[in-house]
């Protein structure tokens, strides 16, 4: 096993932003299996680095994840994910 390959990630990259018919990009919180799949099995949301998206993509993802969780979507903790 080469060096490089043991510290790539298996998961592949998943697009969560999308595109509003008035050209706006938004980051839909209903979309709770996307949400998922950027989050740590413990509830935390991922780095930018691994999740390869913008900083502005990444504040995003950040409102919706704190909206669904208040909106009782998603879990705060890993107890019920």
């Amino acid at each position: 096993m080469s060096q490089m390959n043991r510290f790539a990630t298996t998961s592949p990259k998943v697009k969560v932003a999308k595109k509003a018919a008035s050209g706006k990009v938004f980051v839909d919180y209903k979309d709770i299996e996307k949400l998922r799949k950027l989050m740590s099995p413990n509830g935390k949301i991922h780095g930018r680095k691994r999740l390869s998206t913008t900083a502005t993509e990444q504040r995003m993802i950040a409102a919706a994840v704190k909206r669904a969780r208040y909106m009782g979507l998603l879990p705060y903790t890993s107890a019920t994910l």
